[in-house]
């Protein structure tokens, strides 16, 4: 906005003193001050209000107005309340330097004024930030995105003063402007937006976090590789990206709210783009998995990988060692949702998975580069290259057998026994905002096989993820995963048990237990539990429950009596052990 609105403002108060020939200057802030020396919080085009406190003799003028016209302010506007009258050695110093000056009505508060700059300003920056949105776009849309993503957030924060990132379903980081978001507020912030999302609010939506509010704006994906239009939001809600904003926008004017939109249009077209390159990832996928549940023979298997492989790996030149991953999402009925039977959970599970299987310290759309993943039915399977030891020595220049390969191998082993995917990790980071996204009606399992050194190994891989992920299903929770070494437990005989035969044995067991202890507050089954895992060690584990020896011998003694069993035999304390794992 120019000065010369303001003095046409009749509202403001406002009397010119001085500098009728620079009235068209733009006000791009204002700040009020009474400081000598305000410099260190000027940086150009501000209009400074002052209640002349600074101003105790003639000669104090001169230095306050030079430093002002330094730093490039529009003007100053000086209250009356102060002094009555705007000395005249203000306003000599202020027609030296060519400063525009104002006198403010006692009447008019400073809030008023500032009130009014900020408002205006902010309409007319959001209207040219919604040109430079607009312009972008249609570039975005003709060719080569100009920048990404990274390039519109950076227009909200240098034109409107808003911190953006654009976060994954899970709350990685996919853009930003300035500082990255530590990865705990990013999850925060995508459960919250899910948890939101799952109500069936529209956005934005309000978050709290650690003491800042942010307002979260959903990016819906409807270009070429966006699901089909979703009839239930559960088809949508734990694929979509999302626009947090440092602000609350609850009080936003409709024209900003307008732009924030278009910029989440503008960001759902750069992730057309990113998926439209995934699908020659996944379709490599699908052609392999087809082989695999055929049945082709090894070799046919084998001749498509090293065709995936330069995709998947680029630049690496030997195939790799490869691990399988099954997911699966499944959605039940509740009080305010009805039965999933329609909802297609595989493409849901399919971009679910290839979100887990990104390391989250790895920010940006294109770092799923290597990840290929197809469904099937209600299931997604992912097929995961892992560089081997071998190929890492190769690509030194060092012999596969010579000393520095054996010291490459030796490190591995000792950093981690079992290079490549683990199940847990995979959720480490994600469980919290998949679980909101969830709610009360849906669950997330996921089974993880052994590595395979060939196309030999990956039918078996596959039925052992199959297996890994049954186990999984098994256990209680929204998010639950489990890996290939569970498999040569007992554990791996538990999804099979009927439920009516858990339900039973459980009960016969451990019911006694749990009533006692509603009871009388006895902790029977918190005792037995450690018990059981410290090998029926008294000491450790009378140690572990900060107890007496004695007093652990009398509770083991009480579970004993309630359920006829005896804790010293083998047998029961099998029995024991697998009621509480089926409970």
């Amino acid at each position: 906005m120019r000065l010369r609105a303001l003095l046409e403002t009749d509202a403001l108060g406002l009397r010119l003193l001085g500098g009728e020939d620079e009235l068209d200057r733009t006000v791009r802030g204002v700040m009020t001050t009474d400081l000598r020396d305000p410099s260190r919080y000027l940086s150009g085009g501000e209009l400074v209000l002052t209640g002349l406190a600074w101003h105790r003799d003639a000669a104090d003028s001169e230095p306050f107005v030079r430093i002002l016209a330094g730093a490039g302010v529009a003007g100053l506007a000086a209250g009356e309340a102060e002094l009555r009258d705007i000395p005249a050695d203000l306003v000599e110093a202020c027609r030296h330097h060519r400063l525009p000056l104002f006198a403010v009505n006692e009447t008019v508060a400073f809030a008023t004024i500032t009130e009014h700059v900020v408002r205006q300003v902010s309409g007319e920056r959001a209207g040219d930030l919604a040109a430079v949105v607009d312009r972008h776009r249609r570039l975005m849309t003709s060719g080569p995105a100009g920048g990404g993503p990274e390039v519109v957030l950076d227009l909200l924060t240098s034109d409107l003063d808003l911190r953006a990132w654009v976060l994954s379903p899970t709350g990685r980081q996919i853009a930003g402007a300035g500082a990255p978001l530590p990865g705990p507020l990013g999850a925060a912030l995508a459960g919250h937006h899910l948890a939101a999302t799952r109500t069936g609010r529209r956005g934005p939506h309000r978050a709290a976090v650690a003491g800042t509010t942010y307002s979260l704006f959903p990016i819906r994906n409807t270009g070429r590789g966006a699901l089909p239009a979703a009839r239930d939001v559960r088809e949508s809600v734990l694929s979509d990206w999302l626009l947090a904003v440092e602000a609350d926008a609850s009080d936003w004017p409709a024209a900003r709210l307008d732009l924030l939109q278009g910029v989440t249009q503008l960001i759902a077209v750069e992730r057309d783009r990113r998926d439209a390159a995934r699908t020659v990832r996944r379709r490599l996928a699908q052609e392999v998995l087809e082989l695999v549940q055929a049945g082709a023979a090894p070799a046919e298997i084998a001749a498509r990988l090293r065709v995936a492989a330069p995709v998947l790996l680029p630049g690496l030149g030997v195939a790799p060692q490869w691990q399988v991953v099954v997911a699966r999402v499944d959605w039940g009925a509740t009080g305010q949702t009805p039965a999933a039977g329609d909802i297609a959970s595989g493409p849901v599970a399919q971009a679910l998975l290839e979100e887990i299987l990104v390391d989250p310290a790895v920010s940006g759309p294109d770092s799923a580069d290597r990840i290929a993943v197809a469904h099937t039915g209600e299931e997604a399977i992912a097929l995961v290259p892992l560089p081997t030891v071998t190929a890492a020595a190769e690509g030194t220049g060092e012999d596969a057998s010579g000393e520095a390969a054996r010291a490459d191998a030796e490190e591995a082993d000792a950093l981690d026994e079992e290079p490549g995917l683990h199940a847990e990790a995979l959720l480490a980071s994600v469980r919290e905002p998949l679980s909101a996204g969830l709610a009360d009606d849906g669950r997330l399992t996921l089974g993880v096989s052994a590595a395979v050194h060939s196309a030999e190994g990956l039918r078996g891989a596959l039925e052992e993820a199959r297996h890994a992920r049954r186990v999984a299903a098994a256990r209680p929770g929204r998010v639950c995963a489990a890996g290939h070494h569970e498999l040569a437990s007992h554990v791996l005989l538990l999804p099979f048990v009927p439920d009516d035969v858990r339900r039973a044995f459980t009960a016969r067991l451990l019911d006694p237990l749990r009533d006692y202890d509603r009871r009388h507050r006895a902790e029977l089954i918190e005792t037995l539990e450690a018990f059981l895992d410290c090998d029926g060690s008294w000491t450790r584990c009378a140690a572990r429950l900060h107890l007496h020896v004695n007093t652990l011998r009398y509770r083991v003694g009480r579970i004993e009596q309630l359920t006829g069993r005896d804790l010293s035999r083998l047998e029961d304390k099998l029995d024991f052990f697998l009621a509480l794992r089926m409970s």
